[in-house]
């Protein structure tokens, strides 16, 4: 899940689709992008006086380099202690759920308690993403963030030291993301519609490769319950829990060095988190919408932050080539411009125009820019619009089993 100008940072769906965890879909592209949807804030906008719901999100190279990421800082402490560290470079994901950190980001000697089983055994998760998997045990944590508090829930510390060998099973779920250079982030805030990454699924069975038990002689996959599952931290704010707005300004054609925004907490709970004109796009129970692309529909679409592209289709479907050298990309002769529809379980839908530019133009190494509205590749048969569509926007992302501004989630609105 990761790109740079010669890599791919690929959406964080799962590869599993049982799982409750999900990329969203969603397309905004081109100088069309902020024409679609409700005003977006000018960001970094200054909260109303006593909101406290809003933190500083940079969409930039993040701490490798990357391109088309979106990071910000995420404090962490002991559970009930003033024992606590700031991590920076936390990549924002839409398509996760869960609090995910480096080892090698948190600083020597800061500890948090390990989740355990009834025997005493640490837990560990191989949590899967396109890009690969995580491997890591799971921890206990207060997150503070704003002046937001989550207490006391589980998370997953990444390639943690003295810790049980990574799984066979996992393995085999593709590379795992163990380190900085790996993951083009120090962690994962994982703030997708859904409140526990795995849910039902990891509580009623043991053999899916996502929780383990590891006693000395090895881990085995377990059950997992769902309150010992990592959860959506904003879930678990005392207000401001229903969901969370991503709000960033647009790009011109030529992209941006890195633009700064907001990532804001709760729909419709306080003055500056109102859903106003934004269409609503509830969801199915794997977190996509429709999009229908030149008369054909696909039904497993999603909008993510943790995509840094649009990824959709193939040449096949869409006539664009793929890239000589970012060939993850595509590279048409000229920009494409395109439009689609997207629409949700509700029945509302909205059309979304849309460009294609040349990849390998954009990610060549003389261009100073990290941040592009119009970068897109193939993909899997359906449409992941990934971070291009937010730029220009305000995304919101409605959580599942709220009732939000008399809307069900989970939903996505724009």
């Amino acid at each position: 899940m990761r790109s740079s100008k010669n890599g791919i940072f690929s959406a964080s769906l799962p590869l599993l689709a049982l799982l409750c965890t999900f990329l969203l879909c969603l397309a905004g592209c081109g100088g069309s992008a902020a024409s679609s949807g409700s005003n977006p804030i000018t960001p970094p906008s200054t909260p109303p006086t006593g909101v406290n719901n809003s933190v500083a999100i940079t969409a930039g190279g993040g701490p490798t380099g990357l391109v088309n990421g979106v990071y910000t800082s995420v404090t962490l402490c002991a559970p009930g202690t003033s024992n606590c560290a700031t991590i920076s470079g936390v990549l924002v994901d839409t398509g996760s759920t869960g609090l995910r950190i480096l080892s090698s980001a948190l600083p020597s000697g800061f500890s948090l308690p390990q989740q355990t089983d009834s025997n005493n055994n640490p837990i560990g998760e191989c949590f899967p993403f396109v890009s690969g998997s995580t491997w890591g045990p799971v921890h206990t944590t207060d997150m503070e963030i704003a002046g937001e508090k989550a207490s006391s829930f589980p998370m997953q510390i990444i390639g943690a030291e003295n810790f049980a060998n990574i799984p066979t099973s996992c393995s085999s779920n593709g590379p795992t993301m163990q380190s900085l250079a790996d993951l083009g982030a120090n962690g994962i805030l994982g703030v997708g519609n859904f409140k526990q990454d795995c849910g039902p699924a990891c509580a009623a069975e043991s053999n899916l490769g996502i929780y383990f038990t590891c006693p000395s002689s090895g881990c085995q996959e377990i059950e997992q319950p769902i309150g010992s599952q990592l959860q959506n931290p904003v879930s678990l704010f005392a207000t401001d829990n229903n969901g969370v707005i991503i709000a960033l300004p647009s790009v011109s054609a030529s992209g941006a060095v890195s633009v700064n925004g907001e990532l804001i907490f709760g729909i419709g709970t306080q003055s500056n988190n109102a859903l106003g004109s934004a269409t609503v796009l509830t969801l199915d129970d794997n977190g996509n919408f429709t999009t229908t692309f030149q008369g054909k529909s696909y039904s497993n679409s999603f909008v993510d932050t943790g995509s840094n592209g649009l990824f959709f289709l193939n040449t096949a479907a869409t006539g664009i080539s793929v890239c000589s050298d970012a060939n993850f990309f595509y590279c048409p002769t000229t920009t494409d411009n395109l439009s689609a529809t997207n629409q949700g379980q509700n029945g509302s839908s909205t059309p979304i125009n849309f460009n294609v530019e040349n990849a390998d133009m954009l990610l060549s190494p003389s261009d100073p820019n990290f941040i592009f509205n119009d970068l897109a590749g193939p993909g899997s048969g359906n449409f992941d619009w990934g971070l291009p569509f937010f730029l220009g926007r305000n995304v919101f992302v409605g959580f599942e089993q709220e009732n939000i501004s008399g809307n069900a989630g989970p939903f996505t609105a724009y």
